[in-house]
């Protein structure tokens, strides 16, 4: 059964709650040894286009991501060795990956750094996988900061998404967490413009949709950059804008995926809407409110079998 819009994990005080860093904590977990605690939002895609393809076969894409105030947490804590648990609501998912991306960052970091790769690591996963709003991609990120704090590394960002590159598209913007316009294969990133408060509903009607199905259904040409303004005052304006663009991965998904088309129609059938589009290479949807409260209170007239959740963006301004 999907958790309650907006809801928290029971039992567990998450670090925007406790008014720290919303991204890194302190714990004490059992056994006295310390452990770093590192939230990983859903990157939502506010719009995608494609303008390109290299020779290489990577596509070029244009997009403004945001992040959202739902997401998985990541806890680290020192180790001799390099291991990883998962649990959670969605950590069935991952249950036959034996080299899930976390790992995969943790061993990246670690060559890179020339250090022994060293962290008992625990992933309680909360995101769907394979679902458009960077679950992996922000697992993966989380690992790289809270290695990074946790071996005394001392890197900047900008050194750390150039290990995430080659992790993946979506993991060097998820490395910063904050709204970003996202360019090239994912590796460039500029500002984003400034985004009013706004409300946000995500749902997936539960079903894995891989990004390479979805890039090769794929038909047509290629589409223009955006041209964005330097910021929206309101939602309704911001909205407004957005619907004149789109995201180029929605049709071919649909044809694979035509769940897609029904979380679509629900979520622009609910009461305040602005717009309703889905993220990245899907199957997650989103929808756009005046409020948190808004969303919060949409989300929960969606379907019980889906996941979803309802609040506002994580970040600056958020």
């Amino acid at each position: 059964m999907a958790s309650r819009a907006g809801a928290r994990p029971r039992g567990r005080r998450w670090p925007e709650d406790r008014g720290q860093d919303p991204q890194r904590s302190a714990r004490e977990p059992r056994g006295g040894e310390p452990a770093l605690s590192w939230f990983a939002p859903a990157k939502v895609n506010l719009y995608l286009h494609v303008t390109g393809r290299r020779a290489d076969g990577y596509h070029l894409l244009d997009s403004l991501v945001a992040f959202a105030g739902v997401g998985d947490e990541l806890l680290a804590a020192p180790a001799a060795g390099l291991t990883l648990a998962v649990d959670g609501p969605a950590a069935a998912a991952l249950a036959g990956e034996t080299d899930n991306l976390v790992l995969r960052a943790a061993r990246a970091l670690a060559t890179a750094a020339g250090v022994p790769a060293g962290a008992a690591l625990r992933l309680h996963k909360h995101l769907p996988v394979a679902s458009g709003i960077g679950g992996g991609s922000a697992d993966a990120a989380a690992a790289l900061r809270a290695l990074n704090a946790l071996w005394g590394l001392g890197w900047p960002e900008a050194r750390l998404a150039e290990v995430a590159l080659a992790l993946g598209a979506d993991v060097p913007a998820c490395v910063a967490s904050r709204p970003c316009r996202m360019g090239g294969i994912g590796e460039v990133l500029g500002p984003a413009p400034r985004l009013p408060p706004v409300g946000m509903v995500l749902t997936n009607p539960r079903v894995a949709l891989p990004t390479p199905a979805v890039f090769r259904a794929r038909q047509g040409g290629f589409s223009a950059p955006a041209a964005l303004p330097s910021g929206w005052d309101d939602a309704a304006g911001m909205a407004a804008d957005l619907a004149a663009l789109g995201n180029d991965l929605e049709a071919p998904a649909i044809g694979l995926c035509p769940p897609v088309a029904e979380a679509l129609a629900a979520l622009r059938s609910l009461p305040g809407c602005l717009l309703a589009r889905m993220s990245g290479s899907g199957a997650t949807c989103f929808a756009l409110f005046g409020g948190a409260d808004d969303a919060v209170a949409a989300a929960q007239l969606l379907p019980e079998a889906w996941w979803r959740w309802g609040g506002g963006l994580h970040g600056p301004g958020a």
